[in-house]
């Protein structure tokens, strides 16, 4: 586990939402700063959004080279091996960010987003944390450990409010990994909504609208 540092926007003691922006392989919280200040808020919703900086690591994919990472990647077209120990570790500093400073925020109030490696922790953490979180938003990702739906137990699904959204044209990560990570989810009974834009590996200003929108939806109740 590690401890992380992590850039605040709206801080706020009487917040009554919190949202957890995971930034993706290489970059840091500042990353989607402009994002998250970009987004039309009600005033009455009031969030605390918090961006972590990824810890840094060697990379395999990038040679070795120690970067912001979440967890190690060794390939982007064979995941038949993946860093099973640095995912937990990265949910563990996750969860242990969240009991040391957010503890008096309710879990169904907290929002976990990420783009990429972050969307990825994002949504191991959603489905496998001990904490009931409210929702996810997974952006241009995938789920890891996707193997692990076999042990979720959906009988007492609370866990299944995700916005999910990728780029047409990503190189990176396929539409194809996208399309099969969503089938895993829905296998477990996720209500996903689904997103598709003509991108690359990135946003875009109708994404950005669409995710505002589902924001409000899950935290104006």
């Amino acid at each position: 586990m590690h401890k992380l540092d992590y850039l605040e926007i709206h801080p706020s003691e009487d917040a009554d939402a919190l949202v957890i922006w995971l930034h993706g392989l290489g970059a840091n919280g500042y990353d989607f700063k402009a994002v998250v200040e970009q987004l039309e808020l009600p005033t009455g919703i009031k969030i605390h959004f918090v961006l972590p900086h990824a810890p840094i690591l060697p990379v395999t994919i990038n040679q070795g080279m120690p970067m912001n990472a979440w967890y190690d990647i060794y390939s982007l077209e064979d995941n038949s091996k993946e860093d099973e120990r640095g995912i937990l570790c990265a949910m563990q500093s996750i969860e242990h960010l969240i009991a040391e400073n957010f503890s008096h925020i309710p879990a169904q109030r907290i929002i976990i987003a990420g783009f990429s490696q972050g969307g990825a922790v994002a949504l191991h953490t959603y489905l496998h944390s001990d904490t009931a979180i409210g929702g996810v938003i997974a952006l241009s990702t995938y789920l890891p450990l996707s193997h692990l739906c076999k042990q979720y137990d959906s009988s007492n699904n609370t866990r299944k409010y995700i916005f999910m959204a990728h780029g047409e044209s990503d190189e990176i990560l396929t539409l194809d990994v996208a399309h099969r990570s969503r089938a895993a989810l829905e296998a477990i009974g996720a209500e996903i909504e689904w997103h598709q834009y003509p991108m690359a590996h990135n946003l875009c200003t109708q994404e950005v609208a669409d995710l505002n929108q589902w924001l409000i939806k899950r935290l104006s109740t």
